[in-house]
């Protein structure tokens, strides 16, 4: 064939677009959201040589093969459960119908695939320092196994510190296993991971990239942040592992995040949610353990996993489940606040309501299209009569949900499509009027230290400005 020929050229650009027309229609046909399906179909017909190759790799996120593979290896892992009497919450879980406030939550029982259990300890961690030393305490008493799981971690000071108290804790006996995801952490060193194994911790990377087609695909991701400690006490939150949640990286420090330490019957569903990653990472069972006895009383909680594997799309209903329950209050943090139209039109049904509806998001980005997007969506709920607020200190990451006097989630699920239908997530729901009113005084105190976005800064917002944030807009279903 002369490929100097312009026939050559032609046909070629004839296939270009007759392969945009097919993703065009494929996107169609399995982007959940019409939102979605619109902004990939109209790029994939108009601007196929800039759209397929991003198609293939972030667009398909309904990959059929690897959910069916994903709900497969789940099963397996629960027969392989069956014979270890893995129910240490039935009691419990029967505390969980004599609270009028979790009742309201009348989706909750269902739409979680955990019970919501009775009897537990829940303690804030506010921001690195303290989330880091109770975490490295934790490890430190570790004396059977240790179980950890972050969508980040880098080769940096914290990271190091973490390698070094594993393998110490490996030398001692300890059975210790790491898993990570393989796009959060593209950028952690093979020699990291390497020295682990060395070292007798067991180390796997979470992918989804099993099959000749799935090896392009980044797009689901494992945004889970889990611990657990001999099996009683369990860890998770917003905070990776790397020095920037430290406050070490100037262009966005301070970092302003939330984790929480919880113990009692809950920490079993921490466990149960690191093995179903686990297994679908190695197909092997991590030791699971249940202590002999638990606490007379504490704090009532549901742990809430979620990911594109789910038969429905768990985080997002979650969040409409909760506006929706609310009476009297909506407070939520996000570091993305990309809604999509049920979670935006549940906010402005609150607001007619008579809910006090806020919602904290950073002032400085850390992706700068995303915080374009998110900056529109601002303005527009605050037409709608939402509160918002952009925190001044330094960037917000932490992921918090309270909802009126009792009910509040913590954990790693963003306001956005990422986290509702494409990355695996986990979140804690705590039912509990006292630890209710420790996370509003947290809150409180970060609302302290924010700006009210207000309808003179959507009217002094530069024109060129509002233009990049509504092009932003345009794409943000496939953020």
């Amino acid at each position: 064939m002369d490929y100097h020929s312009p026939y050559f050229f032609g046909y070629l650009i004839g296939l270009v677009h007759l392969l945009g027309i097919v993703a065009a229609l494929h996107a169609v046909f399995t982007v959940r959201t019409a939102q979605g399906a619109i902004a990939w179909a109209m790029s994939l017909l108009f601007i196929p040589y800039l759209t397929l190759i991003p198609y293939l790799i972030f667009g398909a996120r309904s990959f059929y093969a690897y959910i069916l593979a994903r709900r497969q290896a789940n099963q397996e892992m629960h027969v392989a459960m069956a014979n270890l009497n893995w129910q240490p919450w039935v009691e419990e879980a029967l505390a969980a119908r004599q609270s009028e406030t979790y009742t309201a939550l009348r989706a909750m029982p269902k739409l979680g695939r955990m019970p919501c259990l009775a009897n537990n300890e829940v303690k804030l961690l506010i921001n690195g320092d303290a989330t880091f030393t109770a975490m490295f305490n934790a490890i430190e008493s570790a004396k059977e196994t240790v179980m950890i799981q972050f969508f980040i971690i880098h080769d940096d000071a914290i990271g190091r510190d973490l390698q070094r108290l594993l393998l110490r804790k490996a030398a001692q006996g300890v059975k210790v296993f790491l898993l990570y995801d393989s796009v959060g952490c593209h950028a952690l060193p093979a020699r990291y991971s390497r020295t682990l194994r060395e070292g007798n911790v067991q180390v796997k990377a979470f992918a989804t990239r099993r099959g000749w087609f799935n090896r392009f695909q980044v797009n689901f991701r494992n945004h889970r942040k889990i611990m657990v400690v001999d099996g009683v006490k369990g860890f998770l939150g917003g905070l990776n592992v790397g020095d920037e949640y430290l406050g070490r990286l100037a262009r966005l420090s301070p970092w302003r995040d939330t984790h929480i330490q919880v113990s009692g019957p809950v920490v079993a569903c921490l466990q149960e949610s690191f093995a179903e990653d686990w297994y679908w990472a190695t197909r092997e069972l991590p030791p699971l353990i249940l202590p002999d006895t638990y606490p007379d009383n504490g704090v009532l909680c549901q742990l809430l996993a979620s990911g594109p594997a789910d038969s429905q799309e768990t985080c997002a209903l979650f969040f409409l489940e909760a506006i929706h329950s609310a009476t009297s209050r909506v407070w939520i943090t996000s570091p993305y606040f990309i809604p999509d139209e049920a979670i935006f039109a549940a906010l402005r049904l609150a607001v007619l309501r008579g809910v006090d509806v806020r919602i904290l998001i950073p002032s400085r980005p850390d992706h700068r299209i995303v915080y374009a997007a998110s900056s529109l969506f601002a303005f527009e709920a605050v037409r709608a009569g939402v509160r918002m607020f952009r925190y001044q200190p330094g960037f917000l990451h932490q992921k918090v949900v309270l909802i009126d006097e009792e009910i509040s989630a913590i954990g790693s699920a963003n306001l956005d499509n990422r986290s509702f239908r494409l990355n695996f997530e986990v979140m804690l729901l705590t039912v509990d009027q006292t630890f209710t009113a420790k996370v509003e005084a947290m809150l409180l105190d970060d609302f302290q230290q924010s700006r009210e976005i207000t309808n003179e800064d959507i009217r002094d917002t530069h024109r060129l400005q509002q233009l990049g944030m509504r092009i932003a807009r345009l794409i943000s279903p496939i953020l």
